[in-house]
């Protein structure tokens, strides 16, 4: 048996792995730097356009800016989901994987690497968008806790969402289904309250929006941050940030365990 996967040196060898592919997954980004500009320009030409040309924020009182900017801030914690997709799904059709199961290392790694670059490049998408946010006039008004407390529930989000992505891409099994996987993730960006309230729209179709995950975290960082958008009066909507923890944590329940037996089938 290796001690890579036992003896008392096991944690130190998991890190250490895991930390070899979170290199490995950085050093694809200076190799391919157009990539990452581009999903970190994507969700700033949205706000802009959603700002600026269609207006958006149908059925909310107050500055739509300030409604728009944590609701986009939240979409964006979907966005990019394609690229870690694809890199998955990548490894797998180059056999890279069947490589890396040859050698001495915590098979867990692989997808260890890959999320926690993955979260390092959505906390430079906040970073961007957030200053863009403050660019056009958006500010939050609880404080800095409260602000810290918004970031975390939306990297909460991510979170759950990448390993739902990792599990669909190991499904997909190949990098041309990705874009047809891929799909799947818009209907639950776009049917939420990101760019309008529900109070806008028909009552069933403002029921499931409220009780959208991305909508739990939109009215929750929009109740943090201090901007219009808050609790509605319906259940979900004052529960918000409850949901918007128990959301993410039952995703992360169903998809973690799911992607990582998927990928210890893989490995045998």
């Amino acid at each position: 048996m290796s001690t890579a996967t036992a003896g008392p040196g096991r944690v130190g060898w998991a890190l250490a792995d895991s930390w070899t592919m979170t290199r490995r997954e950085l050093a694809h980004w200076a190799r391919q730097p157009v990539q990452v500009v581009v999903g970190l320009v994507f969700p700033v030409m949205l706000l802009l356009m959603f700002n600026y040309l269609v207006g958006g924020g149908s059925g909310v009182d107050g500055d739509n800016t300030e409604f728009l900017v944590p609701g986009m801030l939240a979409l964006t914690m979907a966005f990019g989901l394609e690229g870690t997709m694809l890199a998955v799904t990548q490894d797998l059709d180059k056999g890279v994987i069947d490589r890396f199961r040859s050698m001495p290392m915590v098979s867990g790694a692989v997808l260890v690497g890959r999320s926690a670059a993955d979260m390092l490049q959505s906390v430079a998408a906040l970073a961007v968008m957030t200053g863009v946010g403050y660019a056009l006039g958006w500010r939050w008004h609880n404080g800095t806790a409260a602000a810290l407390s918004a970031l975390g529930l939306l990297l909460l989000l991510r979170f759950a969402m990448l390993w739902a992505g990792i599990q669909l891409a190991m499904v997909a099994g190949r990098p041309e289904m990705v874009q047809t996987v891929q799909i799947l993730v818009w209907p639950v960006g776009f049917l939420s309250n990101v760019f309008a309230s529900p109070e806008s729209m028909p009552g069933w179709l403002g029921a499931v929006v409220e009780w959208n995950p991305m909508s739990a975290t939109a009215t929750a960082v929009r109740g943090l941050f201090g901007n219009p958008g808050g609790p509605s009066g319906s259940w979900a909507a004052e529960h918000a940030g409850l949901l918007a923890v128990l959301w993410p944590l039952a995703l992360i329940a169903v998809f973690f365990p799911l992607a990582v037996r998927r990928f210890a089938r893989l490995s045998r």
